[in-house]
């Protein structure tokens, strides 16, 4: 009876390498000895039994999952609700998967003891509010604006390439005044066929245009709805807009408690600088890593307050004067703008 109850208390941690169609958890215990590898389907009923079967070791303190983000958004959702503790974490870096060899089982085992170890201890996103509904907008967005671009392109080069008597036509148009007149052109069968290709695709490329248009226009005021109900303060900022705050919630996810400081955020940003120091030289590199999106974010406040933005104009002046370039005086202040919506993010 004894022995039942020493196994049903001890703590549990678990891993997991998720995939599209099946899930391969590890149970460690707290010493680190492997107490069983299963494999579930990745579906609801698979979410419940890989939890029921971690749980069936002892108390479940923690479970690293990988992919978080992707195929396993599902189970860290389950995982979420059932009150435990998910801790995201990244692919084996490669000189370990050549030294130990790769497959569903080791990478299981190297996600669960990541997350007993604490070299993984980053919360994973809980993915089920008002940012997660943001982060959805933001890809359709991406999406519709990217297609604009090339649309766009597209349209003009058909503009240089066209019949010296349409081109003439269309030439010195503004880009707007362009997609105007290309979506009201009449292609008639009968004339010239490649005049009549030429307007018929123009005609097809700028409703594109003017169709996607009204798709960004109608995802944006959807995701200003969610974000000022999400982050009110935030947009109280200068230079923040809702695109621009939109960009740093899905940073964040819909538990930012999960970033532990200031310091924490700016590193996820991308603009907390990087020790560099070698022998006589102590230094400090710019970090490639982080979110490049959310880096982007401050990037654009910081360029908006040194246009507009009577202390952020002092301070960019005298910065010039003791020397810095502009970039390096943009570097500071995206730390410093990081350290101030870091304030601004919502909490439970």
């Amino acid at each position: 009876m004894a022995m039942t109850i020493v196994g049903k208390t001890r703590p549990v941690t678990g891993g997991v390498d998720t995939h599209l169609d099946v899930h391969v958890a590890a149970a460690l215990d707290a010493n680190g000895g492997l107490l069983g590898v299963e494999s579930f389907p990745a579906e609801r009923s698979g979410y419940a039994a890989l939890h029921t079967w971690l749980t069936s070791f002892g108390e479940l303190t923690r479970v690293g999952v990988e992919g978080t983000g992707a195929y396993g958004v599902g189970l860290a959702r389950h995982l979420w609700a059932a009150g435990v503790e998910v801790i995201e974490v990244d692919r084996p870096n490669r000189q370990e998967r050549r030294r130990a060899g790769k497959s569903d089982t080791l990478d299981a085992v190297e996600a669960a003891r990541a997350a007993l170890s604490g070299r993984a201890g980053g919360r994973a996103k809980t993915k089920v509010g008002d940012v997660e509904a943001i982060r959805a907008l933001l890809v359709a967005k991406r999406s519709a604006r990217s297609s604009r671009i090339m649309t766009r392109n597209q349209l003009r080069h058909l503009c240089f390439t066209a019949p010296d008597e349409l081109r003439e036509r269309l030439a010195r148009l503004s880009r707007a005044e362009l997609i105007t007149q290309a979506a009201a052109l009449r292609p008639r069968p009968k004339r010239d066929p490649v005049m009549y290709a030429t307007k018929l695709s123009m005609a097809i490329l700028a409703r594109r245009v003017i169709a996607l248009n009204d798709e960004i226009d109608r995802l944006d005021t959807h995701i200003a709805e969610f974000v000022r109900r999400a982050a009110p303060a935030l947009l109280d900022l200068h230079g923040v807009g809702a695109d621009t705050a939109a960009i740093l919630l899905a940073a964040a996810g819909d538990n930012p408690e999960r970033i532990r400081s200031e310091a924490a955020w700016a590193h996820l940003c991308g603009v907390a600088p990087l020790p560099a120091s070698s022998g006589k030289t102590t230094r400090h590199r710019l970090n490639p890593g982080g979110n490049r999106q959310a880096n982007h974010a401050l990037w654009r406040i910081a360029f908006t307050r040194m246009s507009s933005d009577k202390r952020t104009r002092v301070y960019v002046e005298r910065r010039v004067a003791e020397g810095l370039t502009k970039p390096e005086i943009i570097r500071v202040l995206k730390r410093y703008i990081a350290r101030e919506t870091y304030r601004h993010l919502p909490r439970d």
